[in-house]
């Protein structure tokens, strides 16, 4: 049977593009189809008028799941109880038939590693990948009873269930240290704030300094793609993509091989580099840190530390810097661009040494606290993964 013979509806989006009103309605976009579940932090919102009128051909409920036809092709999320969304660009609405499939089923098994390959065996496009409504349509699918789905659904919810804890707990530990770093660098009550002069709008002992003044700048290439050899190693090949709502990157979409690695060792990132995406016409000002030694592609510049010490304060000064990339890499065209040039040139209010030091012997704990939680969600994850084909194919029963 077919992906079609399962459901009771498989609804493409709206091709039109509607801008964050900044109020309203979750408007689901490829960025916020996470692995499971909607990613709604950064959502765009919409007016009610845009919602009704996004979903005049289906409105989305509780149990449907929203596929993301490209950036990232296959990701698959199911709407849970309580969220009104409506379609964003590229994507698509599956309702499944609850007499035939489990929605939770059908999620965990549309996510599977083998299913992932084959929807994105079948995706087209030279630049990006973008999966057609007949292939998501015909997409072969086996099941088993729905009592079988049942008790898979209920073992891998476990995993969820741990990792949205993890989530939870991420999200204390940066709101923590967010907070710490607005204290101390927007509001100015850092340690001393009392007695310390101001010159020229900015702390005495503070300065103006360029990006490039912290490290090296590296902008990422992407390796030739007609040489597979190069790929399918150990080195993370990070997109921007693969930044979006973690602060620590340490597990990529793509990877690159030691002879991937070579053809361009000098742009190699070692650990703590802080990356920020300067191309795009999405997620531009995006900032994330590599737990892990890896490559970029082209769209992002990243700052390889000449002190350690700065890494907590300037990931976060990266982070302010969002409005100014977007302002300084508008070209009137429909990607932004921020070139290396003007990106290393870009000034912040860099503290005194010892306000850094400081800041850093705070927020550390946090950083690594947060790294270590999301190393425990991807092993999670991975675990999850690996349980789905074993539970599938009877190599683990399930309860009669």
């Amino acid at each position: 049977m077919t992906l079609k013979d399962i459901c009771e509806l498989i609804v493409d989006c709206p091709h039109v593009t509607d801008n964050d009103e900044g109020f309203g309605y979750p408007l689901i976009r490829t960025p916020n189809v996470g692995k499971g579940m909607l990613l709604l932090e950064n959502v765009h919102r919409v007016s009610k008028d845009v919602y009704d009128r996004r979903n005049r051909r289906a409105k989305p409920q509780t149990g449907d799941l929203i596929l993301a036809r490209e950036a990232p092709a296959g990701n698959v999320a199911l709407i849970r109880e309580g969220q009104e969304v409506c379609l964003g660009q590229r994507t698509v609405l599956i309702r499944p038939n609850k007499n035939l499939v489990v929605p939770e089923f059908l999620t965990y098994y549309l996510l599977a590693p083998y299913n992932q390959h084959r929807i994105k065996q079948s995706a087209n496009g030279s630049t990006v990948e973008h999966v057609n409504m007949p292939n998501i349509r015909g997409l072969e699918i086996e099941l088993p009873t729905l009592h079988v789905q049942k008790e898979i659904a209920s073992i891998l919810s476990n995993y969820d269930t741990l990792i949205d804890i993890n989530t939870k707990r991420i999200k204390i530990l940066e709101e923590s240290a967010r907070e710490l770093y607005k204290e101390w660098f927007v509001r100015m009550r850092f340690p001393g704030y009392e007695q310390t002069k101001f010159v020229k709008g900015i702390p005495e002992g503070w300065k103006y300094a360029s990006l490039q003044g912290f490290g090296r700048i590296e902008t990422g290439k992407t390796p030739s793609m007609e040489k597979p050899e190069y790929y399918g190693g150990d080195y993370l090949f990070i997109k921007t993509p693969d930044m979006h709502d973690s602060m620590f990157v340490s597990k990529t979409s793509e990877t690159l091989s030691e002879a991937g690695n070579n053809c361009q060792k000098n742009k190699l990132l070692p650990v703590n580099s802080i990356m920020v995406s300067c191309i795009g016409s999405t997620g531009i000002g995006t900032v994330a840190i590599n737990a892990k030694q890896g490559h970029t592609n082209q769209q992002i510049n990243s700052i390889i530390l000449n002190n350690q010490e700065w890494l907590t304060w300037l990931y976060f000064t990266c982070e302010s810097l969002k409005p100014t990339i977007e302002m300084y890499g508008a070209t009137g065209s429909t990607m932004t661009n921020l070139s290396k040039g003007k990106f290393e040139n870009l000034k912040v209010i860099e503290p005194t040494t010892n306000i850094i030091r400081q800041f850093n012997r705070l927020e550390s704990p946090l950083f690594e606290g947060i790294k270590n939680l999301q190393l425990q969600i991807q092993n999670i994850a991975a675990t999850r993964d690996r349980l789905l084909p074993r539970l599938l194919n009877g190599e683990l029963k399930v309860k009669a």
